[in-house]
Order: C-alpha cells, then sequence, then structure tokens
C-alpha cells in the first residue's frame, strides 16, 4: 500500500509537470553529459540514503529519462538508469531506514545504529569508488543552451491519468513474492535445506537467495533460521546486486525504463547484469579478505 501511495505522488507530480519544471533548472546549470549523469547518479545515492532505494528510484529514474530526452541524448539513458540503480541499492546500506530489507534486518537483530553502519562501511566505500569510475566513462559532451516551450498543465481526466500511471503489474509480483516466502517457510523440504546448510554459511546464503527471490523476502527467510544477524546483514545487503530480481530496486527502474523505450529491454537487461555481476564479485572478494 506504501509503494502504491509512492506510485500515484510520483504520477500527481508528473502530471503537475514539477518534474518538468525541475530538469528546466537542472539543464540551466550542468553545462556537459558527464556532470549531468554524476548529478542524477549520485542523488540517487543521496536520497536513498533517506528516503529508502525504492522511493528514490521511483522519483529519480522517471527524472533522468525526461533530462536525457531534453538534450537529445537518448544513448545515455540505459548506462544512467544502471548506474542509478547500483547507486540507490549502495546508499541504502548507509543507514538501516534506507531499504526494507535493512529496516527489516535492524529491527530483528537488535544491532546497534552505530554498528550496523560500520558492518557495511566498507562494502560502500568499494561501491562507490565502482560508480565513480563508471560515470566517468560517460562522454563529456557540451550540452547546447536549449529553448523551452511553456509549460502548460493538462487538467482533463487528471484523477483518472494518475490512477492509470501506477505499475499494477509491479505491484502485483511484489505481492506473489511474499506469498512465496511465506509458503517457502512451511515445506518441510526447504525447512530441512536451510536448518543443516545455514549456520556459518549466511552471506552466500543471503546472496543465494536474494538472486531468485530478492532481498527483502531473503531477510525474512533467513532470519527465521539463523542469528548470525551481522552475516545475514552483509548477505542480504550485497546480494542486492546481481539479477534484476536480486532486488526490488532493480525491478522499478527496469519497469519505469520499458514503460518509457520497450525498445531498450534486452539491452538494458545486459548491461545492468554485467555490472551487476561484476559488482557482485568485487563485494564477495571484499568478504572474503576483511
Amino acid at each position: 500500500m506504501l509503494l502504491f501511495a509512492i506510485m500515484l505522488i510520483v504520477e500527481v507530480l508528473k502530471n503537475l509537470t514539477v518534474f518538468e519544471i525541475l530538469v528546466r533548472k537542472l539543464l540551466i546549470k550542468v553545462k556537459n553529459t558527464r556532470g549531468l549523469v554524476f548529478l542524477l547518479v549520485f542523488t540517487c545515492f543521496f536520497s536513498s540514503i533517506f528516503i529508502t532505494n525504492d522511493v528514490s528510484l521511483i522519483i529519480f529514474v522517471p527524472f533522468a529519462i525526461l533530462a536525457l530526452r531534453k538534450i537529445d541524448r537518448t544513448d545515455l539513458i540505459i548506462f544512467t538508469v544502471c548506474l542509478q540503480t547500483i547507486a540507490a541499492n549502495v546508499g541504502c546500506m548507509v543507514l538501516p531506514i534506507g531499504a526494507p530489507h535493512n529496516i527489516v534486518l535492524y529491527t530483528i537483530s537488535n544491532v546497534s545504529f552505530e554498528s550496523f553502519f560500520l558492518i557495511l562501511l566498507p562494502y560502500i566505500i568499494v561501491s562507490v569508488v565502482f560508480l565513480m569510475i563508471l560515470a566517468f566513462l560517460t562522454p563529456n559532451d557540451n550540452i547546447k543552451p536549449l529553448s523551452f516551450r511553456k509549460i502548460e498543465v493538462n487538467r482533463t481526466n487528471f484523477i483518472k491519468r494518475v490512477l492509470l500511471g501506477a505499475d499494477y503489474y509491479l505491484l502485483l509480483t511484489f505481492i506473489a513474492l511474499f506469498i512465496l516466502i511465506g509458503n517457502l517457510e512451511n515445506i518441510p523440504f526447504f525447512t530441512s535445506v536451510f536448518e543443516n546448510s545455514m549456520v556459518g554459511n549466511e552471506v552466500i546464503w543471503g546472496i543465494l537467495t536474494s538472486q531468485v527471490i530478492s532481498n527483502v523476502p531473503s531477510a525474512m527467510l533467513l532470519t527465521g533460521f539463523s542469528t548470525n544477524y551481522e552475516s545475514i546483514i552483509v548477505g542480504i545487503n550485497i546480494g542486492g546486486f546481481g539479477t534484476l530480481i536480486a532486488s526490488m530496486a532493480n525491478l522499478i527502474s527496469f519497469k519505469i525504463l520499458v514503460r518509457e523505450f520497450d525498445e531498450f529491454k534486452f539491452r538494458y537487461l545486459l548491461v545492468f547484469t554485467v555490472f551487476n555481476v561484476l559488482l557482485l564479485a568485487i563485494l564477495l572478494a571484499v568478504n572474503i579478505f576483511i
């Protein structure tokens, strides 16, 4: 219900042309494409610390698409949205309130606020460096001065357009994932597998389960079988990188992109998977050596 409410708020802002106004102000200030991509990516990083990774992407992915359209650089959309998604998943590690899975883990584990941050700090630092390196690969082209037409708000069927703008398929996907996790916990075979193999392997289990059922249900699942919360926190957070379904935030940005550019679907999946699997491998190596 919270996610649905956020979607409606974003649609209201979009239909009131709030994004259009903000994008115009941004494009007047930013002089080149590299600076624009940096700003779009790290806005997701910093905002996800306080408003969660899901909300950050719901707001700023449409914003990024609109900005890149305005300067006729749709060729940068796949790259930018991939980095925004990674940035949101990194930023949400900074505070326990940054993502639903961390809210769950913080509540259940009783790990202190400070300790929660320190557990994930090495992974945050490495991920930010990774993001900065990729962002520097953006072409450093000048943004030409743009002329804008007068903004007009379309008030016809306003409420209907807002309600139709919400992604109901995405909401149903989330509901299905939570039903799945509830059923898994009640199947003796899976219960036996988790009880016999999880202890001492919480990081690996956190990563593996996140890849197939996403990290929020995984957090709920793993905490039912182990009390090694520090390892679960690491596994669930770095497990958000990898496949498209590894984090609900990944699905959100993908659905927003496909709704605007269906022809980008397969290229986005390829670029997204390469970047995410590479970062996941790097973070797993960090875990092994610390």
